[in-house]
């Protein structure tokens, strides 16, 4: 969950670095730091604390060279301190090293190397991989680095330098993102293609426990028992300004407004509207391979996993197959029922959230069938599902999904009609009515987002709430779960969701005068009966918020203050009610003049178990 970055070049590096770790910060921000080898050896400066306070320090002492790398931290083993921020250095100053991931084995190796006199500075687990390639080096550089990792338990992506070669930046990883690029600039190596996108669009993606040596010559591709391996270049479309706030306060705002957009390109070359037919670049299956599917299993984390929760409902009732939504993180513990006929589809915005890569790799142990649900192309579940469905939502900056959260239901509803249309479950007229509400989902979007001073003005008047309920039936209440993790994570207002008619079976207990409860109430089938819910919570003194279609004029009658959303089909009414509790959720944040691209304790690319 850390951001990485290295350079190697005839340029000099500081700046280089500075810029990638300023486009990195949204992975962690708790410290940050760089070493850049000079002629007077590896210079370190580091320092709790946001990329501003590193700038700062550097302002009195910039250390000059053409070769380094940087660091910013979201804390794993130690608190945030100057001495617990990257890079670490060995104990003979030879080695500096910078660290995504976790050690599980670091006190053991921390044990044995403190028996042989190695003193340690830090509470951090990254520090003893410093300690370790300096045990282990010889003058070979390689070969020490490759006798530490294999003596490491965990996961982990790693740059380091070597006071002894200079020009050289070493990377190393397992179970955790590592990109590299050789530009005009020179080499590069970062935890995530933001970094250095302003420099190329071509990135080499390593895989596992392979290594790589960068000069300001090229790059040299090694695996783990140091054989010298080929790799090739992929390409990636986004442009620099995707990664740019382009004018908006914040990344969140301007990704949630991007929304349309990045929806648009997720389905429009996906569907024919003619025909209404459905294909993927990278997922067919013939009816005789849907049929041997006896049960889909969703599996994700976070806002992922509630796209998940939507996605088994509309595939549920458009193609009839049994499918259930699990918890990445509790996935390969729970001893799930899947083999051979059942399909595991998984997803990720980034393509390496540690859970679910190993859910990934569970699943696939029992023989079933995976299909990934990604956005970033080279990612691990790219590269290791049977089948693929990228979201093409773009970068994504701000720690709090949202259209990358709204482009992976885009596909789910997809996966769903493809299903259903290749078992013969639909006609062409209905295919043709789904495909048509699947693509008028973007315009629809765009209204809803045009309407977004209705709802600042209900933020401002729901400053001072403790406590905000949302609750919702059917599809909405799905929905409902992920409007709640928006507000949580950005506003730290207390928020939780309930399926309206549980209620009545304990959450009521929590309702008291100046509550607010939220209520999503797009499923027209199921309207009345959340209008009883409404009226439960209003006796007892809460204030109510009614999402729901336009002309539901009922909804002013139980809710004090109502926003409406174009009419959908039933089973794509998530993408409607999720974009104006966004919008909710940032303007409360706003409100209170909170850091929302970065909220504490949380970072975007959940690396670590």
């Amino acid at each position: 969950m850390c951001g990485l970055i290295g350079y190697t070049g005839r340029s000099d590096a500081l700046p280089l670095l500075m810029d990638g770790l300023k486009r990195l910060e949204y992975r962690g921000y708790d410290s940050a730091g760089v070493a850049i080898g000079t002629a007077g050896g590896i210079k370190i400066v580091k320092t709790q604390g946001r990329l501003a306070k590193l700038e700062e320090l550097l302002k009195s002492g910039a250390p000059e060279g053409t070769y380094g790398i940087g660091h910013t931290r979201w804390a794993t083993h130690g608190e945030p301190s100057d001495i617990n921020s990257h890079p670490h250095q060995s104990w003979a100053k030879k080695f500096a090293v910078v660290h995504n991931g976790t050690i599980e084995n670091y006190k053991e190796i921390k044990d044995k190397l403190v028996s042989r006199g190695v003193a340690f500075a830090s509470q951090t687990d990254t520090e003893v991989i410093a300690h370790l390639v300096e045990y282990y080096y010889d003058g070979d550089v390689l070969q020490a680095i490759s006798k530490a990792s294999n003596a490491l338990d965990g996961s982990y992506a790693l740059g380091i330098i070597c006071a002894d070669f200079p020009g050289k930046v070493y990377a190393v990883r397992k179970d955790n993102p590592l990109i590299a690029a050789y530009c005009e600039a020179g080499a590069m190596m970062a935890s995530d293609i933001p970094a250095i996108l302003s420099h190329t669009r071509d990135f080499y993606s390593l895989g596992e426990k392979e290594m790589a040596v960068l000069s300001p010559d090229g790059i040299e591709f090694y695996d783990i028992n140091l054989e010298k391996i080929h790799k090739d270049t992929f390409h990636i479309d986004w442009s620099v300004d995707a990664a740019e706030k382009g004018g908006y306060p914040h990344f969140m705002l301007k990704e949630i407004m991007e929304q349309p957009r990045a929806l648009s390109d997720a389905i429009k070359t996906r569907i024919d509207p003619a025909t209404g037919k459905i294909a993927f670049e990278n997922f067919s299956m013939t009816e005789e391979e849907v049929r041997n599917i006896s049960r889909v299993c969703i599996t994700a984390c976070g806002s992922a996993a509630y796209a998940g929760m939507v996605g088994k409902e509309v595939i549920r009732r458009l193609a009839r197959i049994p499918a259930e939504m699990e918890l990445a993180s509790e996935f390969r513990y729970q001893d799930p029922l899947i083999d051979a006929h059942t399909l595991v589809i998984v997803i990720s915005q980034s393509g390496e959230t540690a859970d679910t890569v190993a859910a990934l790799r569970y699943a696939k142990e029992r023989g079933a069938k995976t299909l990934g649900i990604v956005n970033v192309l080279g990612s691990t579940v790219a590269r290791e599902t049977d089948y693929l469905i990228y979201t093409n939502s773009g970068p994504e900056i701000a720690v709090a999904t949202t259209k990358a959260y709204s482009c992976q239901l885009g596909v789910l509803y997809m996966v769903a009609a493809y299903l259903a249309n290749t078992l013969g479950l639909i006609g062409e007229a209905e295919r043709r009515r789904l495909a048509g509400e699947i693509l008028a989902l973007p315009s629809k979007l765009g209204e809803i987002l045009s309407k977004h001073d209705d709802i600042q003005y209900f933020a401002a008047r729901s400053q001072g709430a403790k406590n905000i309920f949302f609750i919702g039936r059917g599809m909405d209440y799905a929905a409902s779960m992920e409007a709640a993790l928006k507000l949580k994570e950005i506003s730290y207002i207390h928020s939780e969701a309930y399926a309206g008619g549980e209620l009545k079976h304990g959450p009521l207990a929590l309702i008291e005068p100046g509550s607010l409860v939220v209520a999503l109430a797009g499923t027209k089938r199921l309207f009345d009966k959340l209008v009883t819910n409404i009226e439960q919570a209003k006796a007892r003194g809460a204030r109510t918020f009614g999402v729901t279609w336009e002309g539901n004029g009922r909804v002013r009658e139980s809710c004090d203050f109502a926003f409406f959303t174009p009419e959908t089909e039933e089973l794509f009414t998530p993408s409607l009610t999720i974009a104006p509790l966004q919008l909710f959720a940032y303007y409360i944040a706003a409100g209170r003049g909170l850091d929302i691209d970065k909220p504490r304790n949380l970072a975007k690319s959940v690396t670590v178990e």
